[in-house]
């Protein structure tokens, strides 16, 4: 399952909720969901003394997208947990109650397999969408593809986090449409062959792959997977597919 956060570097509550996303992706606290982190950091909070590195008004724009299904304020630290529950990012009570909800919904298979890597240019990938499950009728189920980085950090020297160095997991880089699945029925719904730029500053040793299926009006997490871009612990990357 997707867990997002919205969160800022400008936030003085955001650190407990980047924290508590960290331990959910590290843990993976209940046996048998697979929880896929994104961490989104939003810009909302740059003008009041920081400048948030990693923000970005898209990620902005996809929180509104949410408010305007949960028919809610934007506020940080938000967590939300595929597409469908919503809460402040740092109650650990509240994410253990979503993600055990949302575990118990059926999930559309995703998997991804890289292409062997290159190490200079895109990165080539195939992605396979299953039957899609739980899907709404008259709804658009759309295929995304992001980029995350783990092992992020800020030593933050003005706004309300003055003073202290922040960490971060599963830092969203890039975020990007790739298809529309098929509500047809059919397995595989949704076939494809994206191909990833990686900017030069972020640290390959440390990106993954996510890719999800998201119903474009209900704003329903049907289906997510995730893999490394290299190599971890001496392992080759494979292919994670979400069924549960």
């Amino acid at each position: 399952m997707l867990v997002e956060l919205f969160t800022s570097e400008g936030c003085s509550s955001c650190p407990p909720a980047d924290t508590l996303l960290q331990k959910l992706a590290e843990q993976q606290p209940l046996p048998g969901a697979d929880v896929i982190a994104l961490e989104e950091h939003v810009d909302y909070w740059n003008h009041d003394g920081w400048n948030d590195p990693y923000s970005s008004a898209d990620w902005t724009q996809r929180q509104l997208n949410y408010g305007a299904a949960f028919k809610t304020e934007a506020y940080t630290p938000q967590m939300v947990v595929d597409g469908q529950s919503q809460f402040v990012g740092s109650s650990a009570r509240d994410a253990s109650f979503a993600i055990q909800k949302a575990a118990s919904s059926p999930k559309t298979d995703v998997a991804i397999i890289a292409v062997p890597p290159d190490t200079s240019g895109p990165q080539h990938f195939t992605v396979s969408v299953g039957k899609l499950m739980g899907d709404t009728p008259g709804d658009t189920a759309e295929v995304w593809i992001a980029v995350t980085e783990d092992g992020l950090r800020s030593s933050v020297n003005r706004g309300e986090n003055a003073g202290h160095t922040l960490a971060h997991v599963a830092t969203l880089r890039s975020l990007s449409k790739i298809g529309v699945a098929a509500a047809s029925g059919t397995s595989p719904s949704f076939t494809g062959d994206p191909r990833v730029k990686f900017d030069s500053h972020w640290n390959r040793e440390k990106l993954s792959i996510v890719v999800f299926v998201q119903e474009k009006k209900s704003r329903k997490i049907l289906g997510a997977a995730s893999t490394a871009i290299t190599a971890r612990n001496g392992k080759p990357p494979t292919a994670t597919v979400s069924n549960n």
